[in-house]
């Protein structure tokens, strides 16, 4: 029996290793099955580990036993809780945000540099650096724009699930710098206006 799932037993099953004969038990967990002494006899349970026993009769022929069963380990999908941030601490990320800086060679020091400058310009590998940070940057600005997001439905601002965020970011299209320079008073406003018209959009 299991205290915890009571009735669950409906695949029990025992299997006589020399005959290969195989019976089920009861879904309250009893079971029989006939044996010779010293048959090695599988017990299997789903989600259990295996149980093997040797079957020793006692005076009546009879071999009676209760059996105890382990419950499988089982690896779980590791959860991480993080706690929403404030305005403030957002608003302090929204301020530094800012595109990783890449060298490249401008102006003067083009004349300076000539050599380093056409390597830039057509280089591949320079090309993909400065995608990379331009990358890196949008999805810092994005990251940013949904902890407000969640704030806000925290809040009872604004109501999205968690399959809308994406495509309202998407509507939003917040410039860098309004991000960066705007008091939360106007990201508030400017965002819940902005939902009020998310919400007339006509269904894909």
């Amino acid at each position: 029996m299991d205290s915890l799932r009571p009735q669950t037993f409906y695949n029990l099953m025992l299997v006589n290793k020399r005959t290969g004969q195989g019976v089920f038990g009861q879904p309250n967990g009893s079971f029989s099955i006939f044996v010779s002494t010293g048959d090695t006899v599988f017990v299997s349970v789903k989600d259990y580990v295996a149980q093997i026993e040797i079957v020793i009769p006692d005076s009546n022929c009879q071999f009676r036993k209760r059996i105890l069963l382990e419950p499988k380990p089982r690896d779980l999908r590791e959860i991480k809780v993080k706690p929403l941030r404030s305005l403030e601490e957002i608003r302090e990320e929204r301020e530094a945000l800012a595109m990783r800086e890449t060298r490249i060679v401008t102006g003067i020091e083009v004349m300076q540099s000539p050599i380093t400058a056409l390597y830039q310009a057509f280089s591949r590998k320079e090309r993909n650096k400065v995608w990379i940070a331009e990358q890196e940057y949008k999805d810092d600005q994005r990251r940013i724009v949904k902890e407000l997001l969640q704030l806000y439905v925290s809040y009872d601002i604004i109501s999205l699930n968690e399959d809308e965020f994406d495509d309202f970011i998407f509507f939003l299209n917040v410039s860098d710098e309004f991000l960066k320079t705007a008091s939360d008073m106007e990201l508030i406003t400017f965002i819940k206006d902005k939902f009020e018209h998310f919400k007339d959009l006509p269904e894909k």
